[in-house]
């Protein structure tokens, strides 16, 4: 794995670890009834943070498939299930 696979999978790690401090946030304000508008700013951030993550890692995956098509990490993705998996996230 390269360098920039590593910072890649570096930052990724670290939106997914945001996001889940950002769920345990909303799961707080539920069961401390926080307003509606505390609750849902709170899932906002979280749904923010996993739609960042999954775009991420697609782009990764894209990146990879485009560089070197013969040599894919993901097994034989092709680039009509990759668009669907960055499809599932919009």
């Amino acid at each position: 794995m390269s360098t920039t696979d590593e910072d890649a999978q570096r930052r990724i790690v670290n939106r997914l670890r945001r996001a889940r401090g950002q769920l345990d946030a909303v799961i707080a304000a539920v069961e401390s009834e926080k307003s509606c508008r505390d609750v849902v700013t709170q899932l906002a951030a979280v749904s923010s943070a996993l739609d960042r993550a999954g775009f991420a890692i697609v782009a990764s995956a894209m990146k990879d498939c485009v560089a070197d098509p013969a040599d894919r990490t993901d097994g034989d993705m092709t680039t009509e299930e990759l668009e669907k998996l960055f499809l599932m996230l919009a």
